[in-house]
């Protein structure tokens, strides 16, 4: 894995705050969360009761900060405050001589910061878990002189999207389609189930209006054209071999180029589909993708499977 000292860190900042994304009902899951740690009895609550204290939220491995609005939240509703020490998006850098950092502090009834401690530890371990993993194979990526969109997949934890989806942009990678509503992606199944490629697209095309794009998933060049023919907006080469990428995506940039006029590659072609791919592609073996032609690569490996960001809430000790 790489270490921190070797990447850097900065990406463009945000235009907003991203908690403004949010939806209504966010506030909700949290309130599941906290019901299904403490259905019944809080027996350690007991122990310590509700005199007022102060702890420490600690970063103890290297990351990036990320889920700050979920924190927040899980504590607001049990009556606690959090002062935050480091910006969302941040580095949480420890090293041999500061083996940890003070990440924020937290105030309130002692019984209630524990009641808080676990699902605000475990919720921020994998967001920021998440964006460490999307911002090094974002830099990554821009250190190789690609500077096409690189994206997560809907391959998400059940109940918890919106907080992988969260720490993808925190990183400063594209979250990709959030749901099924999001955008028509039609893979190998609709396909086979419609009959084929171009039947599939001018079915979807009849429903989803101008406002959804249409994404299509090929196994081959001639699919992609198909795909592109019918309509498409989108064309996802998967699970092609690194050179059958290069192949491909050139091809389609030829096509275009032909369909423009002569001359039109040198002037820079307007493309009329975009050209993903899929399939395999990790942080060690992304640079055999990365082609001028290709506009996104889309991976779960930045959020499936991805190592958490070790963060412990210590109460400061009574002398």
């Amino acid at each position: 894995m790489s270490t921190a000292a070797s990447i850097p860190l900065a990406v463009p900042a945000p235009l907003g705050t991203y908690a403004h994304l949010l939806p209504p009902s966010w506030k909700a899951i949290i309130t599941a969360w906290l019901a299904e740690d403490t259905p019944s009895f809080d027996y350690g609550g007991f122990v310590v009761g509700e005199t007022l204290e102060e702890a420490t939220l600690w970063g103890k491995s290297e990351g990036v900060l990320a889920g700050v609005p979920f924190v927040n939240e899980i504590f607001a509703q049990l009556g606690c405050t959090v002062e935050w020490h480091l910006e969302e998006g941040a580095p949480v850098l420890p090293t041999s001589e500061t083996p940890k950092i003070k990440v924020a502090t937290v105030r309130g009834p002692a019984r209630c910061l524990l009641l808080g401690e676990r699902v605000a530890l475990n919720t921020m371990a994998r967001c920021s878990g998440i964006a460490w993993k999307s911002r090094r194979v974002l830099v990554k990526a821009r250190q190789l002189g690609w500077e096409g969109i690189i994206a997560g997949t809907r391959k998400t934890t059940p109940g918890f999207r919106i907080v992988e989806k969260y720490g993808m942009l925190v990183g400063g990678v594209d979250p990709h389609r959030y749901d099924l509503s999001s955008m028509v992606m039609l893979k190998d199944n609709h396909v086979w189930s419609k009959g084929s490629i171009t039947q599939a697209v001018h079915a979807a095309k009849s429903t989803a209006g101008f406002a959804l794009r249409v994404h299509v998933e090929c196994q081959s060049l001639a699919e992609a054209r198909e795909a592109i023919s019918a309509g498409a907006d989108i064309v996802m080469l998967d699970n092609f071999t690194p050179q059958g990428i290069a192949d491909a995506a050139r091809a389609l940039r030829d096509d275009w180029a032909r369909e423009t006029g002569e001359g039109a590659r040198a002037s820079g072609v307007v493309k009329r589909c975009l050209v993903e791919v899929s399939g395999g592609l990790t942080e060690e073996n992304m640079a055999e993708s990365l082609c001028p032609d290709v506009d996104i690569l889309s991976t779960s490996a930045i959020h499936q499977g991805t190592p958490i960001v070790d963060f412990s809430l210590k109460i400061q000790k009574r002398s």
